[in-house]
């Protein structure tokens, strides 16, 4: 496992690695890299251009899902995957869903906001007025900012993509996907639908430059 480190200016590092979610996360942790968010990670698109790595593919990033049977589907700034990786991947493979605990989900929505609970398109003119993409990231300037981009870009809507509810509405707990954060080619998706920890995918990791 081979972290790749294609980043390395304005106060920032960054590298991406491939592997299974677990591993992944823990090879950054212990290089000191902490796994990207949202924001970040469009800044860093914005700053280096759709034509580097951290534009054309997509990748695992800090935000999750938080998903209620017949309740209000959350997007939570600090998943509670992150603390339980290898036990989220081990249920991954086994087709299972990881359902965090009371005192987990009190936590984790905390830091939140209402998803929605079909997938979506927001127009990329109305990032910086829409509130679910004002807190994605992290402010109107930097939602205003990634849309200008996306549509220098050729992108007209950014989809925004939910596990479908009948399914959600089974369960009989709450439970939390990893959000995937995807290539501009797919129009830069919030894909908040995705399993697959356990299989070898890419992760960025950030931390400040020393």
């Amino acid at each position: 496992m081979k972290c790749n480190q294609d980043i390395k200016s304005r106060g920032i590092e960054s590298v991406v690695l491939n592997a299974p979610f677990a591993d992944a996360l823990s090879q950054l942790r212990s290089k000191k890299y902490k796994i990207i968010s949202l924001a970040q990670n469009s800044n860093l698109r914005i700053q280096y251009g759709k034509e580097h790595d951290v534009s054309e593919h997509g990748n695992w990033v800090r935000e999750a899902i938080l998903y209620i049977p017949s309740g209000e589907n959350r997007l939570v700034r600090n998943s509670p995957i992150l603390k339980f990786a290898e036990e989220a991947t081990k249920l991954d493979r086994q087709g299972k869903e990881f359902y965090p605990t009371e005192k987990q989900i009190e936590r984790a929505l905390r830091d939140s906001i209402e998803y929605p609970k079909e997938s979506i398109e927001i127009p990329t003119n109305r990032l910086d007025s829409e509130a679910l993409t004002v807190w994605t990231f992290e402010g109107e300037d930097n939602a205003r900012n990634y849309g200008e981009f996306l549509i220098e870009s050729g992108i007209k809507k950014m989809p925004i993509s939910a596990v479908n509810k009948e399914y959600v509405n089974k369960q009989k707990k709450p439970f939390v996907r990893q959000i995937w954060f995807r290539n501009l080619n797919q129009s830069s998706e919030l894909d908040g639908s995705l399993k697959n920890l356990f299989i070898t995918n890419r992760m960025r990791g950030i931390r400040n430059k020393k």
